[in-house]
């Protein structure tokens, strides 16, 4: 097995880069990684809701949502006095098509 000598087949695309680390970056911690597993099996998710499941102080799941909404992976639907959540899944099919640039 040896090196390689050139990376001339290699390609270079910053904007796919960029994404792609901005994802991972609003992935990069298992409560939210469990927080999209939820909201993928549910039409929606009350944040009370995803306090008892997670077992988190409320703020700290308010924070990994706002993580999430801020990377698109959630929409919130705001019904005063209660937001409901929900997977973006255009946004999570845009996260797998960039793991294939790799």
């Amino acid at each position: 097995m040896g090196c390689i000598t050139g990376l001339a087949n290699i390609e270079i695309d910053e904007h796919k880069e960029q994404a792609l680390a901005a994802a991972a970056k609003a992935l990069a911690h298992p409560a939210r990684v469990r927080i999209l597993r939820i909201l993928t099996r549910q039409q929606g998710c009350l944040n009370s809701d995803l306090v008892g499941e997670l077992g988190l102080a409320q703020s700290t799941v308010s924070e990994h949502l706002r993580i999430l909404k801020t990377a698109g992976f959630v929409t919130a639907d705001v019904q005063p006095p209660r937001t409901c959540f929900t997977v973006n899944q255009q946004q999570l099919e845009e996260f797998r098509a960039l793991l294939s640039y790799l």
